[in-house]
Order: C-alpha cells, then structure tokens, then sequence
C-alpha cells in the first residue's frame, strides 16, 4: 500500500510516497481504509524533525484521518464511516488505530470534514472547556481566525454560548473568519484598540504568539484567560511580565491537548460526544480548503508552511 513518509527530516519538499507494508490491527485496534487526511502543524513540525515527538525515519505522516472500517468490532460495524487521530501514520491506504482513538463520521459530514475534524476540533473544546473555563455569554477573541484551530475555536466558543471576535491578517481570512461564525472581525494591525472598543476578552485563543501576546495579555478582561497553543507565527516563544498578571487578576494557560488526551483515551471519546450535537445542528461545521493527492503531500506542508493555507487543507488518498 502507499503512505506519505518522511525518510529524512529535512522538510516538506524531502516528504515522499513509499509502498510500505500493510498494517495488522491488535485486539485493541481498528482498522480503517483511509479516503482523507487533514494537514496538521504537527505534519510540519514532524517533516523538519522539530517536534516533541522524534519518530525513527522512515515514518508515515497524517494526524488526522476519516475513511471507512475493514472488518467489525469496538462497536463498529465493517464499512461505516469513521474519522480517527493519531500522533502520525494516517496518511496511508490502510491505517491501525486504537479503538478509543476513532469516532462514528455523523452522516452531515463528507470524508474531508471528518479529516478536518480530530485534532483541530478536539483541541478547541479542551482548550475553551478544560482550560479556558468558558461560561456561555462570555467574548472570545481568537487569533489565526482562519486556519484549522482558529476556526475550530470559532465555531466551538458559539456553541458553548460565546461571543467570538476573529482576529486575521487579509481580508480574504476575514471572509473565512465570518462564514466559521465570528461575530466580530478585526485586522492583525492594532487590534488592541479595536478589541478594547468592542469591550475586550474573556478568553483568547492563541495559536500565534509573537508580538500580539503581550497586546493579548492588555484586552483581557478582568479573570480573562489567555490560552497558548502555539507559536505559528514564527517569531519565538513569548515571555510574560508576570506583574501584568496581577493587574487584572489575569491568567496564562497552556493547552497541550495532545498530551492530555492520549494518556486519557476515555477522554477523546468524551469529548468526540459533547461535539456531536453542535455537528448535527450545524454550529460545527468544518471549513475545508485547499486538497491536493498523496503525492502532494509535501507541497500541502509548503503551502502551510507559507501561510497560504485557509481552514483545513485535506489530502485525499484515494481519488
């Protein structure tokens, strides 16, 4: 079978397409025959050999996958559709995942929204739910509104009952923003003074840092949370003044869902359940952009790489 892999860690352009052998699931496993893959900052990250996790070359890529079960069992009947995530190897015909790890595809959704959901979607709720503490009625501002967290963020912060503020650097991001659900658009550029005119934040979602954190830190309200993600912007990791902290009784906390999830497989199916209802009245409802083929694997990871990318970009594996 074919799989997206990387043999060096050298970068998207060095991701290549190897027939590898197929997978046999354990016990505690299902298997799935893999239609779409999402792309993930973890996909990059994983390409350079910058992530926490250092698989031994050659390793298959692809976090975030839905497809269709091959044989039966877990509760899960031969042929349904599934979406499932992993720490890396989705992006292949034929994918072994853990039973606690794959979630029924409610029948709304189309492959590429199942493999827009996993990561993005589950790491939204745990950082709004579990970390953020968030109260319906409260405003949410989210930074890198247009991509796959970022929208994620959007729509799952209005299904909890919040106000949203979208945070984005184009106009054409800001149209994304608003068809995800932003009540508010701002630009990148001074959005301080615009945030603190609409009544500042409860909760921000960054998945940026760089130079918006400390201005992140100044549109809290007071008990306002700042939750870190990530650091897509490129430009390091920020530090906190720790005095602005106690100005407004503000917090900064980490999100590293991942992590949390994995030693906690009850907890992904969990949350996958508190999801379903706002999948099935529409409030989730993931925005899918560009899609590429296998063999375009590595050009889907440059394209992230340079920030071309709006909501989830999605590889089909099969045609």
């Amino acid at each position: 079978m074919r799989a997206a892999q990387v043999v060096t860690p050298t970068g998207p352009a060095d991701v290549v397409v190897n027939e590898v052998a197929e997978p046999t699931p354990g016990p505690a496993d299902v298997l799935v025959a893999v239609h779409s893959v999402g792309i993930s900052f973890p996909d990059l990250l994983l390409s350079r050999g910058e992530y926490q996790l250092k698989p031994d070359p050659p390793f298959t890529l692809g976090v975030d996958f839905a497809g269709t079960v091959v044989g039966a069992g877990h509760g899960l009947e031969e042929g349904q559709r599934v979406a499932g995530v992993l720490p890396h190897g989705g992006a292949a015909e034929l994918v072994v995942c853990p039973a606690p790890f794959v979630f029924p595809l409610p029948d709304r959704l189309s492959f590429d929204e199942g493999a827009a959901l996993p990561m993005n979607y589950l790491t939204a709720q745990f950082a709004l739910v579990e970390r953020g503490s968030l109260a319906a009625g409260e405003t949410v501002l989210v930074h890198g509104a247009a991509g796959g967290v970022g929208t994620a963020s959007l729509q799952v912060a209005k299904g909890y009952g919040a106000r949203t503020i979208a945070v984005v650097s184009s106009e054409e991001k800001a149209e994304v923003a608003r068809a995800a659900g932003a009540d508010e658009v701002v630009g990148r550029d001074g959005f301080r003074d615009v945030v603190r005119d609409l009544g500042g934040a409860d909760v921000v979602v960054d998945v940026v840092g760089g130079a918006a954190f400390t201005d992140s830190l100044r549109v809290l309200k007071e008990q306002g949370r700042l939750l870190v993600i990530g650091f897509a912007a490129g430009e390091g990791i920020p530090e906190v003044k720790v005095n602005r902290l106690l100005l407004n009784n503000i917090d900064v906390r980490g999100v590293g869902w991942g992590a949390y999830a994995m030693t906690r497989p009850a907890y992904m199916q969990e949350q996958w359940a508190a999801l379903v209802p706002l999948i099935e009245d529409g409030t989730v409802s993931p925005p899918v952009g560009t899609t590429y083929t296998l063999d375009e694997f590595g050009r889907a990871l440059a394209d992230m790489e340079a920030r071309r990318t709006l909501g989830k970009s999605v590889v089909h594996v099969v045609d």
